[in-house]
């Protein structure tokens, strides 16, 4: 069966030591291939062959595998290059029912024994990673038979006894446990949102009602985030069935919307979808339903294979560049003994975790729906999966509180405008609401709070926000310290019990003001939370800002748009300017993301031998097959080496060789619509930063009124390697370069080998910090 399973991409990637000699095998095997697989086949045969490895790739799967001869094939640095922007696989996939017999399975393995291969990384799904973990437990018995029939010797036999096996997760549904993204699913997620957005606009001005559905037959993940990233009035995911009596609460809900004045609403079905009956619940029928209960001009539409194609977003490319490297480095450590390991991403985390454990739990996932124990199939899912389950329901099917609490909460955009924003006032906004709190708008930053230009927000006011661009509260990077006076009287003034900043480093240095002004007024003595927004991704506390993931994109797609107006012409290198103050972030994580040679960044101090070693290490590059080359600068990275400086030095020493062309790509940067995992980020950071604001009141509320003044009082919300953390302002201070305005510790940092080993610099690796494999039964408490 889990040959047969559609929607399978494995790749395999093997490794023998044999007289200090290492060789990898790469093979990529697919019914349906997805994107951003390119980037763990770059990033493996390029690691590979830095550890002193022969790479080789397996041309058309499993097939490939099993015939052996010309399907396998010697790679090389230059035969990956080009190839980050591409979908799909490069090195071809195969239906193949050979290998499904014992006979298929026998001749495989005597290929993999003759090019004394011991050790393979496999992606794809759990039933093709269950299917590598039999091929590996069924290893000593293939051995036998070829020894038997004396297509191997003694000798061949001893030095292959024993097959490792790593694998890395690559499925658009995000299917498997263990693991909070596999490779394809953001790709999927932005094909989603594109059609999304597109259908909104045509059916506000017709006021219309679309189904959408989307893929997912088994897991109902890109409907979950879909929904969450578009707004959506429903979602239908087979995990958690609808209630008895769904047909009436959805016709009530859309009827209810309509009223409230929209034009229109959405509904996000997953391909699996059903009822607790376990029947199915397609378009059509929900289609049928709204028609005929509620007389809506309805459409319905659905996706398809499209949600498998296109250009793969930069989240992909990471983390399939970054998957890559762990999976060799879990090879390198591998023993005889050292169980199947999963590479998998957790928060912002590279982990191992025991491959049938994780095989396990996904099969624990469709038991438990099977036997109606749908809160438990939820949990099982995972952290990620559960967490945007819970915001979903804050957010939909729910009425707005009956019974008031009296308590205003104050929201702000600060700093730079970034996508996302709107995303994370519409959450913060709509849970206030439901927690019968009055919401209040504050426009322009500090600024307008010091002004008074302050007014109510209500739950219609926000309704189309989520996919907007920009700051529609209006943001301005004034700082509130020499303004205090008249900001604390207009908190007094309009009844203010808590204030939600969302802005970059502004808001981080605005929200600590506030703090040191509570010395001097007592009306600052308000809980206080900074929700960090900005491209720069330079806001002490967390690992993550709202806004930087669409920056990010907007970054990449520049640049493979750029290196693409060289196709056809000589040897070209761009130079090309990011945004991000001092922080290099975008450059760096761009860097990884579009293939770059060089990232030039404030944190790594650079002088003129730095720069002569890239030059000529990119004109030998440029004698190769290479014919382009791209070099990313942080803005602030250096104020004497400037652009324009690189670009002249470049092109003086790369004469005769390479031309040279730059690119400033300045505002764009901070504009378009939000990628959908800064609408899920903003979305969720703001539903829990009011839900912790209501709590904290509760613990505030002293003698009829409010009194915060300790320092947990006043906090940022941000992601901290695994976790969304409250961490109090005056605790990060310490940790602030406020010169620079950057945080003193930041873990992308750790990535900046990746990035000059990939680009084919001699460099040391440090593997000292061996990653430990985890338990992913025990860390759920499942027995």
């Amino acid at each position: 069966l889990w040959l047969t399973e559609m929607g399978i991409l494995v790749l395999f990637f093997a490794v023998f030591l044999d007289h200090n000699n290492i060789s990898f095998l790469i093979i990529c095997f697919s019914f349906c291939v997805l994107t951003g697989m390119n980037a763990a086949v770059r990033a493996t045969v390029r690691v590979g062959i830095y550890t002193g490895a022969k790479v080789y790739f397996v041309h058309e799967g499993y097939q490939g595998l099993v015939d052996g001869g010309d399907h396998i094939c010697l790679a090389t640095w230059e035969s990956v290059s080009m190839m980050l922007q591409l979908g799909g696989t490069v090195i071809g996939s195969a239906r193949c029912k050979d290998f499904r017999t014992k006979e298929g399975r026998t001749k495989a393995a005597c290929n993999l024994v003759k090019l004394g291969i011991t050790n393979l990384c496999v992606i794809g799904g759990d039933g093709s990673l269950t299917g590598a973990n039999e091929f590996r437990s069924e290893w000593s018995e293939l051995l036998q038979i070829l020894l038997k029939a004396g297509k191997i010797t003694a000798e061949e036999a001893r030095r292959s006894s024993h097959l490792n096996i790593v694998g890395m997760v690559g499925s658009i549904d995000n299917d498997f446990c263990g693991t909070d993204m596999t490779i394809g699913t953001d790709s999927a997620l932005h094909r989603i949102i594109e059609v999304v957005d597109a259908i909104t606009t045509t059916a506000q001005s017709h006021q219309r009602a679309f189904i959408l559905e989307v893929m997912g037959r088994h897991c109902g993940y890109l409907a979950l985030v879909t929904a969450l990233a578009s707004g959506a009035d429903w979602v239908f995911i087979p995990e958690m069935p609808p209630d008895d009596g769904w047909e009436d609460h959805l016709c009530r809900r859309l009827a209810n919307q309509r009223s409230m004045g929209y034009r229109l609403n959405v509904i996000i079905v997953a391909e699996g979808a059903m009822d607790r009956f376990g029947k199915p619940i397609t378009c059509d029928m929900v289609k049928n339903l709204v028609t005929k209960k509620l007389g809506f001009d309805t459409r319905s539409t659905i996706l398809g294979h499209v949600q498998r194609g296109g250009t793969p977003s930069a989240f992909d490319r990471i983390l399939g560049s970054r998957m890559g490297v762990e999976a060799v480095m879990a090879l390198l450590e591998a023993t005889p003994d050292t169980p199947a390991c999963v590479v998998s991403l957790s928060g912002n985390q590279a982990i191992r975790l025991p491959l049938m454990e994780c095989v396990q739990v996904t099969k624990d996932v469709t038991k438990a729906m099977a036997e109606g124990k749908f809160e438990e199939a939820v949990k099982l899912r995972g952290k990620s999966f559960e967490n945007n389950w819970n915001t979903y329901k804050l957010l939909a099917h729910v009425s707005p509180a009956e019974v008031k609490s009296n308590i205003n909460i104050a929201i702000m955009n600060v700093g730079a405008p970034c996508a996302g924003m709107n995303a994370a006032v519409r959450s913060a906004v709509r849970i206030g609401i439901l927690q019968g709190h009055n919401m209040l708008a504050i426009h322009d930053g500090f600024e307008g709070l010091a002004h008074g230009n302050i007014e109510p927000i209500s739950w219609a006011a926000v309704g189309n926000w989520t996919g907007q661009g920009g700051s529609n509260l209006g943001t301005k990077r004034m700082l509130p310290a020499n303004i205090m006076e008249e900001i604390s009287l207009n908190i007094a003034k309009f009844n203010i019990h808590s204030l939600i900043i969302i802005g970059g480093f502004e808001a981080f240095v605005g929200g600590l003001e506030l703090v040191t002004g509570r010395e001097k007024y007592e009306e600052l003595c308000i809980p206080i939370v900074v929700i960090p927004a900005t491209v720069s991704n330079n806001v002490p506390g967390s690992d993550f800002s709202i806004g930087a993931d669409t920056a990010l994109n907007t970054i990449t797609s520049t640049c493979d748009r750029i290196k693409q107006s060289a196709a056809g012409t000589k040897r070209r290198v761009f130079i090309i300017e990011t945004m991000g103050g001092y922080c290099g972030y975008l450059a760096t994580m761009a860097g990884l993301a579009a293939g770059a040679d060089a990232a030039y960044i404030y944190e790594e101090p650079f002088g003129i031998h730095d720069l002569e070693v890239n030059v000529e290490h990119l004109v030998e590059k440029m004698k190769t097959t290479v014919k382009r080359g791209l070099i990313l600068r942080n803005e602030k990275c250096n104020s004497n080496y400037t652009t324009d400086f690189i670009f002249n030095l470049y092109t003086e020493e790369g004469k005769g060789v390479f031309d040279c062309r730059k690119n400033v790509l300045g505002h764009m940067q901070q504009g378009g619509t939000p990628s959908p995992f800064d609408r899920n980020f903003g979305t969720k950071m703001g539903a829990k930063s009011v839900l912790w604001l209501t709590d904290k009141l509760k613990e505030c509320y002293r003698h009829g009124r409010i009194f915060a003044n300790t320092p947990d009082s006043a906090c940022v919300l941000g992601m901290r390697k695994r976790a969304l953390v409250f961490q109090p302002l005056a605790e990060l201070k310490n940790n602030t370069d406020f010169e620079h305005r950057i945080p003193k510790t930041q873990w992308w940092l750790k990535l900046r080998p990746i990035l000059k080993i990939l680009a084919k610099y001699k460099i040391s690796l440090d593997i000292s910090e061996k990653a430990a494999m985890e338990s992913v039964i025990k860390k759920r408490g499942i027995v």
